[in-house]
């Protein structure tokens, strides 16, 4: 197998070379893929259209084992143990939980980030430029854009002066510090305030929005983890008249589906 062209499709660029020491079919190398969200998701099938293109059909010379993790942390460890369990070549883990999870079932098994937030702060590498270990892939940026997103709020709400953040409890994924902080810190310099709700799931969707309301907030920020409950998320955020970021493009598409997207973006109310 190809790893350096698989490892490609994912990060956009070339990576090293590693060495799986775990056992694979000698014609079929079977690759354990740890989706952080339900099906179906987007990601596993442009995973699947980049490994056709490369030529690797699936039951031909690839054999790809995902599984979807329902956005718990706890599915994500219990799927990493059994991908490291069966001795899969590889594990392709989507989002910081999966990629957590990985690392805690395996040190021998070859680990493609695809992508992980903050991958340096969360432990996963020792550097951008030299990872090390047997971690690998793409670095996401939502961590590092807070300046950005509180500049096109402020373009776009004129008289703004509070914004939300709606992010998943550290427990859930870690990744949600580091994205809390940088939005902060642009809010501050920016003099707005801010107001984060950490959650554990999607049961608290309501309560957060309605927390967020009482606190004067006039549009949110959304953290990448919860992008594939927009459409739960954006009938609520519409309710209580509060703007919707997201750095999730399904977010959008959510808009259409659900009829919302032509009066969300006159109102400033969705923002992809």
């Amino acid at each position: 197998m190809r790893r350096r062209d698989f490892i490609t499709i994912l990060c956009g660029a070339a990576a090293w070379p590693l060495t799986a020491a775990a056992q694979q079919s000698a014609s079929v190398p079977s690759v354990g893929v740890i989706v952080s969200a339900s099906e179906p998701h987007p990601f596993a099938d442009a995973l699947q259209r980049g490994l056709d293109r490369l030529g690797y059909a699936e039951g031909r010379n690839i054999a790809l084992e995902i599984r979807y993790t329902q956005g718990r942390s706890d599915r994500a460890a219990e799927f990493a143990t059994e991908l490291a369990r069966s001795r899969v070549a590889m594990i392709v883990a989507h989002f910081t939980p999966a990629v957590r999870a990985a690392m805690a079932a395996t040190n021998t098994i070859p680990i493609v980030m695809a992508p992980a937030g903050a991958p340096l702060q969360s432990g996963f590498i020792k550097s951008l430029a030299e990872p090390g270990g047997d971690v690998t892939g793409l670095s996401a940026m939502d961590a590092e854009l807070g300046g950005k997103r509180i500049q096109l709020l402020r373009e776009l709400i004129p008289n703004l002066t509070c914004v939300g953040i709606l992010a998943t409890t550290p427990t859930t994924d870690p990744f949600s510090r580091p994205f809390v902080a940088d939005i902060e810190a642009a809010a501050n310099a920016s003099n707005i305030r801010t107001s984060p709700v950490l959650i554990g799931g999607s049961s608290e969707f309501e309560e957060a929005f309605s927390i967020m309301k009482k606190d004067g907030v006039q549009a949110v920020i959304v953290q990448g983890f919860l992008g594939a409950y927009a459409k739960a998320i954006l009938p609520i955020a519409n309710k209580h008249q509060i703007a919707y970021m997201s750095s999730d493009r399904s977010a959008v598409a959510d808009g259409f589906d659900l009829g919302q997207f032509s009066c969300a973006v006159r109102a400033g109310r969705n923002i992809c």
